[in-house]
C-alpha cells in the first residue's frame, strides 16, 4: 500500500509491473495480466491471475487490505483444485491451470515473477460462460431473507418451518448471470440458463456444480466444517471441454462454517460465524451508512480477518 492519504484513506497501489507480463484489468480484488508479447486484441494461450490482498465490501474496496490475503486465497485455491482433480479419490474435474513452471537444460525455471509468487496461478485461456454456478446446502443470506417473505429461495418452493441457518433438504443449484462490468449479477432460473447457453450446457454446469458441492462438503466435514454455500465458474477449453475456471472453494467464493459452532450456538450469529471477511462487514455495518468512501478498517478488524482466512486454510489443508 502507498502512505499517499486522500481523507485519511490510503491509497491502493497500482498493479505492479510484471517481467513478461501485461497488466490488462484490475478487479475489486484479483489482477489479471497476458503475456507482454500478446497482440492487442489478440486472444492469448495463457493469462496470470494475480490474487491481491485488497478487500471488499458493500461495493467498496476499503483500506487497508488484507495482509497476506491473496496467498491464503491462492494457495487454498490450488489446494481444492488438487482435491478435484482426484486427490479426494475420486474422478477428476478439468481445470484450468497451466503448467509455471518449464525445464531450462535440466533446471527447472519459474514462469509466475517473484513479486507475485505465491499469490499468482498461471490458467489456460478458456470460453467463459455467463452463468455463476452457485449452490446452496442451507439456509442463510439473501436466500434467508427470499424464505421469510415467500418460502422460496431463488423461486424454488421450499417446506415450512426453516430457520436461519438450517440445513436444507438437497443442495439448491441457483444459477446467476453474469452481468457486465459495473453491474450486478442477476439470480435467474435453470429455465433462463438455457435460453443463455443452450439446454446440454445448462444441464452440465448445473450436475457438475452440485457434483463439485457434494464432494467438498464432504471434505470439509470430514474436518468439522460445514460449506453453506459456494460459487464457481466454467468455461470450454479449444477441444471443447467443460473446465472450473477462476478461484474455486476459497473464503472469498464460500460460505464455511464450524460444525460444532452450528450445532450447539444459540443464535444466529454464534451458529454461522463464517471463515471470511464477515468481521469487516459487520463492522462497517455498525460504523458507515454506507454513504460516501468507506472508513478506514482499524487493526483488530484486519488482524482478526486475516486470522479467519489462515484457519480456514490450516483447518482445510492440514
Amino acid at each position: 500500500m502507498r502512505t499517499t492519504r486522500d481523507n485519511e484513506r490510503v491509497i491502493p497501489a497500482p498493479p505492479p509491473a510484471l517481467d513478461g507480463w501485461r497488466h490488462v484489468y484490475s478487479g475489486k480484488v484479483r489482477d489479471l495480466y497476458v503475456p507482454a508479447d500478446t497482440a492487442e486484441g489478440g486472444q492469448p494461450a495463457h493469462l496470470l491471475v494475480v490474487a491481491s490482498d485488497r478487500v471488499s465490501a458493500f461495493d467498496h474496496v476499503l483500506s487497508p487490505g488484507i495482509p497476506d490475503k491473496g496467498v491464503l486465497l491462492t494457495t487454498l485455491s490450488l489446494w481444492w483444485f488438487d482435491q478435484l482433480a482426484g486427490a479426494d479419490g475420486e474422478h477428476g474435474i478439468p481445470n484450468h491451470l497451466a503448467a509455471d513452471h518449464i525445464l531450462v537444460g535440466d533446471e527447472p525455471h519459474e514462469l509466475i515473477p517473484d513479486a507475485v509468487r505465491g499469490r499468482a496461478m498461471i490458467v489456460r485461456s478458456l470460453d467463459m460462460q455467463p452463468i455463476e454456478c452457485v449452490v446452496r446446502g442451507y439456509l442463510t443470506g439473501s436466500g434467508w431473507a427470499e424464505y421469510q417473505a415467500t418460502r422460496t429461495v431463488c423461486g424454488i418452493p421450499l417446506p415450512e418451518g426453516l430457520r436461519d441457518g438450517d440445513r436444507l433438504p438437497e443442495p439448491l443449484y441457483t444459477p446467476a448471470y453474469k452481468a457486465p462490468m459495473g453491474e450486478h449479477d442477476e439470480n435467474i432460473t435453470f429455465e433462463r440458463s438455457v435460453e443463455l447457453v443452450g439446454e446440454d450446457t445448462a444441464a452440465a454446469l448445473r450436475d457438475v456444480s452440485l457434483e463439485i458441492y457434494r464432494r467438498a462438503s464432504a471434505t470439509a466435514e470430514e474436518r468439522g466444517l460445514i460449506l453453506a454455500d459456494t460459487k464457481f465458474e466454467f468455461g470450454f477449453d479449444a477441444e471443447g471441454v467443460l473446465t472450473l475456471a477462476d478461484e474455486v472453494l476459497t473464503s472469498d467464493s464460500s460460505r464455511y462454517w464450524d460444525a460444532e459452532s452450528w450445532r450447539t450456538g444459540t443464535t444466529p450469529a454464534a451458529r454461522m460465524a463464517s471463515f471470511d471477511k464477515q468481521i469487516v462487514r459487520d463492522w462497517l455495518a455498525a460504523h458507515w451508512d454506507k454513504q460516501g468512501e468507506p472508513p478506514t478498517l482499524p487493526d483488530d478488524i484486519v488482524t482478526r480477518t486475516r486470522a479467519r482466512y489462515a484457519e480456514l486454510l490450516e483447518r482445510l489443508t492440514s
